[in-house]
């Protein structure tokens, strides 16, 4: 379905690691209508938004990768981050829960979901969730360090 389109995706890729978000989204709608809903494209739509910080585009992008990919994680990820940054921090929660269990094999769902349930005060759970991403990927302690979301861990 993108085949032959591997050069548009490069550029926009390229324009979002320089911040040239509007050039990259241009590249992303110039593709023909039968490659926007490529699992690809509309996940790269999503990650260019989100470095945009662009958030409610971000996450109708997210839920539209979910609805493509149910079977990535990425779009799980992504919607629940959107949430939490638009203040929506139970629902990212939620969503994070709702998504498919192999959800649960990856270390951002986990330390994502501590980060959560530490702004929502669930401490205990966040703290068992951060652990266990550190258990499936060390450099997430490192992260957690300086995380403003799990200040209130540090604190502790």
């Amino acid at each position: 379905m993108i085949e032959g389109h591997e050069r548009t995706l490069l550029a926009a890729q390229g324009y979002c690691e320089l911040g040239m978000y509007d050039d990259a989204l241009g590249e992303l709608e110039s593709l023909p209508e039968d490659c926007t809903s490529h699992p690809a494209v509309v996940e790269l739509r999503t990650v260019v938004l989100m470095q945009a910080r662009r958030w409610k585009l971000a996450l109708t992008a997210s839920r539209s990768l979910c609805r493509v990919a149910p079977d990535r994680t990425a779009g799980f990820i992504h919607a629940a981050f959107c949430l939490h940054e638009l203040g929506r921090t139970d629902e990212a929660r939620d969503m994070l829960l709702a998504g498919p269990e192999l959800l649960h094999a990856e270390p951002t769902f986990h330390y994502n979901l501590a980060c959560y349930e530490c702004a929502l005060g669930n401490l205990e759970l966040a703290r068992i969730h951060l652990e266990k991403s550190f258990e499936l990927d060390k450099k997430f302690r490192e992260f957690a360090k300086s995380d403003p979301d799990l200040a209130a861990l540090r604190e502790e």
